[in-house]
């Protein structure tokens, strides 16, 4: 079946079939957070970014083959509710912003900088740090060699508009500011974008609205 990347809590997972690489995403909690499994194809080693919500959910999709690592892509509780009971059930390694760990309960194994690199199996992810939604947020590319780019943006990039930044003006200018210059300036119209809620979108769908995003302020 085609991906969609629509989800919603309570459903099945949507996958993603890649060439080296298969992206599930599941709808979980409250606030209707997406986290994202990802396994090499060539080792079937496994990565799960955001351990949300419902981590029987979590645990489900991940299976019997575990995971070798969590990346929490920032701060908000919402996107590390279940992380404590994912890393007790798994042995994983944790991953998060280096500016954001310390605001997250569960220690960071590895803490993330920009332009750090986190393997998955054979697959490797690059860091952006994004400066706005938190001090730390992170988002993951992933540079497929068979195709497009694919990124994981958190909340820092979703359909529509780049994340909440609570009304300050200097958060929201660093937020659009990162976004377009390690994002939409280094990354072609193909890439596909994955946010930490709601439905995924593309680079080239959202690039024109830029400057409207900006003149409007959130």
């Amino acid at each position: 079946m085609t991906y969609s990347g629509a989800v919603k809590v309570g459903g099945p997972a949507d996958v993603h079939e890649l060439a080296d690489l298969m992206i599930s995403k599941v709808a979980v909690g409250s606030m209707n957070n997406n986290a994202y499994l990802l396994r090499c194809r060539a080792t079937g080693e496994q990565l799960l970014i955001d351990a949300a919500a419902e981590p029987d959910t979590l645990l489900h999709l991940i299976g019997d083959d575990g995971i070798a690592s969590v990346v929490t892509t920032h701060q908000h509780g919402d996107h590390w509710g279940a992380l404590q009971a994912v890393v007790d059930a798994t042995g994983a390694r944790t991953y998060a912003g280096a500016e954001d760990a310390e605001g997250i309960p569960v220690p960071t194994d590895v803490p993330v900088r920009d332009g750090d690199v986190i393997t998955v199996g054979r697959v490797s992810l690059t860091a952006r740090h994004l400066v706005g939604h938190t001090p730390g947020s992170i988002a993951l590319i992933y540079d497929d060699p068979h195709g497009h780019p694919h990124v994981f943006t958190g909340d820092c990039l979703f359909p529509g508009g780049v994340g909440n930044t609570g009304g300050d003006p200097r958060k929201f200018a660093s937020l659009i500011d990162d976004v377009e210059n390690k994002l939409f300036a280094q990354l072609p119209d193909e890439t596909w974008v994955y946010p930490g809620h709601g439905n995924d979108t593309m680079l080239g769908t959202e690039r024109p609205h830029l400057e409207e995003w900006r003149e409007r302020g959130w």
